[in-house]
């Protein structure tokens, strides 16, 4: 096999590792995928495989279940031997959601972050008024803040930026 077919073959397998990977569930959103939302930071095709995950917080508690979903998706298609690695820094960011990820939130009742560092007004994700009540700094996890809406009524979460 020469070089460029490695290369090739290498990169195929990365895709399908990302396919495959993008069929975990976030635990806590299971709207959205653990590639949607950033977590999954690299495939780095070595020997052994590594599986480069960043948690969206440092205390994340579905840091380790994301973690036991990953080594099962990865057993069950034949890749036992690949590693996972939980990497802190560079930090995740809310802006590594991919767009379809936060229009998946939008639909779920969540909304969505804007870009880190500009000015994020919460809005209603059932009605789109920006008219809202900020209720707890926490909202139904530590990555969202829960609101209320003063047109329609209706609680929502708002995922943090950061």
């Amino acid at each position: 096999m020469v070089v460029s077919e490695i290369r090739q073959t290498s990169n195929e397998m990365r895709a399908q590792l990302f396919d495959l990977l993008a069929q975990v569930e976030d635990p806590e959103i299971p709207v959205v995928n653990i590639v949607e939302l950033g977590i999954v930071r690299d495939i780095v095709m070595d020997i052994p495989i590594q599986i480069i995950l960043t948690p969206t917080y440092t205390g994340c508690p579905a840091t380790h279940m994301i973690t036991q979903m990953v080594r099962e998706k990865l057993d069950e298609n034949g890749f036992r031997g690949a590693e996972i690695k939980n990497q802190l820094s560079p930090a995740w960011t809310t802006d590594w959601i991919t767009p379809e990820a936060k229009a998946k939130l939008k639909t779920y009742g969540i909304d969505p972050p804007s870009l880190s560092g500009t000015k994020s007004v919460a809005t209603c994700p059932l009605c789109n008024s920006t008219n809202s009540k900020l209720v707890s700094e926490f909202g139904s996890t530590p990555c969202k803040s829960l609101y209320t809406c003063k047109d329609c009524l209706e609680p929502f979460d708002k995922f943090k930026c950061h």
